[in-house]
Parts: C-alpha cells; structure tokens; sequence
C-alpha cells in the first residue's frame, strides 16, 4: 500500500492567555471589582489608566453593579413575585456572572460575561 501523506504546515505554539503583560500586571485590580463590585473603578485608577485589560474588566464590573442594583429594586418593589422569585434567582445569576468575571480576569483573558457583557459603558 503506498500511501501518500501531504505535507502539514508547522504548528504554532498557543500562548497562554496569561501571559500577557498588560493582564498580568493588572490582573489582581481586576480581580478585586468582582469581589466588591462598588470598586469597579479600582482598575482604572491604579495602574491601569491605559491598560486596554483593566478598561474591559473595570466595564464589565459596572454593568454587573448597575445589574445587581437593577435585580435588587425590581425584586424588592414588586411584592410576593419580587421578593420570592426576581430577587433570589436574580442575585444568584449576578453572583454567577462576578464567578465568571473573576475566573476570566484570574486567566487573563478579556471575554465578555454572558447576558451583560456586549454592553459597553467606559470607552
């Protein structure tokens, strides 16, 4: 049997996503407005004024902020339906979504968070 195998072009090495210097240099700022969300601004005022890094996580911590603040008025507005279902389920969907944010911020990668993350409101 001769069989023929074509030529495969050589294969890159992948760079992990953490090893750029602007994320690791930052990551720790980012980290922390996921945890607190109120310090959504700490990104940007240490360090990272021109990080392109700490602009998208400080982004993304204030519209999980205004989120949070959105679930926590409806829910606590709309009485029996907001007390015992839109607030609840609304801060666990918020405590998932800051998980997330710090899980994408700890490695490094700038990927946005489901629901909230294609909105944008620092430039």
């Amino acid at each position: 049997m001769d069989e023929q195998q074509t030529p495969q072009p050589p294969v890159q090495p992948s760079v992990p996503q953490g090893s750029n210097p602007d994320a690791e240099k930052n990551k720790t700022m980012a980290i922390v407005g996921y945890i607190i969300p109120i310090l959504f601004f700490i990104p940007l005022i240490s360090d990272g004024k021109n990080s392109p890094f700490a602009k998208f996580h400080a982004n993304q911590q204030l519209v999980l902020l205004i989120a949070a603040i959105v679930v926590n008025i409806v829910g606590g507005v709309i009485p029996f339906l907001g007390w015992f279902i839109i607030l609840p389920i609304g801060t666990i969907i918020v405590i998932v979504l800051a998980i997330m944010g710090i899980i994408n911020a700890s490695k490094g990668a700038m990927k946005p968070l489901p629901l909230i993350g294609g909105i944008s409101i620092l430039k």
